[in-house]
């Protein structure tokens, strides 16, 4: 038996180094955003306050020392109504800092792109380890399956969008963003049918009646008929 080749070893070892590397890098474009941390575990101010008010109070917020963090009545209270999901609730605060990185500060597309991927790990992470009962896991959902339609991934984010509808048929935003999908690609009827269903189900819900009214208000002018000529 030969013996083995320690530099031989070190290469291969460097090439899985390089591989899980390329792995972890999101294939659309850099992370980048100029004027911020490089991560979002940077906690930026502007990014909190972008956040909803029981994020500061999730685990990896607290051990930070996020401003505010520190309000004991404030904790035991988020971690009272989320249960045992509360442990890792840290990572939806992180998706939706992703998320907000992705639609209002990323700087190109690519950008864009690349942070709506990392983004979804995290939506995956609370997913998986919350109860089907779980207060805010329609929510969730939601959110997952808008960005998966933006990174071109629409069967997995219709997917995402119609489970947070079973688990809570009154909540309208999926179905807001079912009906813009159709919209966009064509297929008014599938639009209309989901604001419907959804207006039928949350009647008070004005995002869903305003797509409705611009559903009908665009399908009315195509077929207004021409006006005649005015005379000289």
């Amino acid at each position: 038996m030969k013996a083995s080749n320690p530099f031989h070893h070190l290469c291969l070892v460097a090439l899985a180094l390089v591989a899980f590397l390329a792995a972890e890098t999101p294939a659309y474009g850099q992370l980048d955003i100029p004027g911020y941390p490089n991560d979002v575990t940077g906690y930026d101010p502007r990014e909190i306050a972008m956040l909803p008010r029981y994020c500061i109070f999730t685990p990896t917020f607290v051990q930070a020392g996020v401003p505010g963090s520190n309000d004991v009545q404030a904790l035991n209270h988020w971690k009272s109504v989320m249960g045992e999901t509360y442990k890792g609730m840290h990572h939806y605060c992180w998706a939706l800092m992703k998320t907000n990185r992705a639609n209002l500060l990323a700087p190109d597309r690519p950008t864009r792109q690349a942070w709506l991927e990392v983004s979804i790990g995290d939506f995956d992470y609370v997913i998986a380890n919350a109860p089907k009962d779980f207060v805010l896991l329609p929510e969730i959902l939601t959110k997952k399956g808008e960005n998966l339609i933006a990174l071109g991934k629409s069967v997995q984010g219709l997917g995402e969008l119609l489970r947070a509808i079973d688990l809570k048929p009154d909540y309208w935003p999926p179905y807001a963003q079912i009906s813009d999908y159709y919209k966009a690609n064509g297929d008014r009827q599938k639009a209309r049918e989901f604001l419907e269903k959804g207006l039928s189900l949350s009647p008070d819900a004005t995002a869903l009646k305003r797509r409705l009214t611009e559903l009908d208000t665009t399908k009315d002018v195509r077929k207004a008929p021409p006006q005649p000529a005015k005379e000289k």
